[in-house]
């Protein structure tokens, strides 16, 4: 029996339940990538998406040969003593990984909400 419930995954990480914490009011979510793991709840999801869109918008280095994949932006994570240096391509992945979280946990929660009315 598998102890985990996928959220969802694409090719930089993968977001699950863990199926001992998914009967909680407010499960929170195991979020992996680049060997990385965060157990966050929604709303640290949504300001860790925040903080990828504001990484988003800062500038690589002005002598930057490579700003697609070069690791010189800093990621913000949800842990204050915590950044990670990212490329512009990893952010977009990393951004796109937390969204895709973020609207299956809301789905997940508005299905279960209305079906109980």
């Amino acid at each position: 029996m598998d102890p985990i419930h996928k959220i969802y995954n694409n090719d930089i990480g993968i977001s699950f339940f863990w199926k001992k914490e998914i009967r909680t009011i407010t499960p929170k979510v195991q979020l992996i990538f680049r060997d990385i793991g965060f157990l966050l709840t929604l709303n640290e999801l949504k300001d860790f998406s925040e903080s990828c869109i504001n990484t988003i918008e800062s500038q690589c280095c002005s002598e930057c040969k490579d700003p697609l994949h070069c690791r010189s932006l800093l990621l913000r994570t949800p842990s204050e003593k915590i950044d990670i240096a990212v490329s512009r391509e990893e952010i977009h992945q990393i951004l796109e990984l937390i969204n895709g979280t973020i609207f299956r946990v809301e789905l997940r929660h508005w299905i279960s909400t209305t079906s109980r009315n």
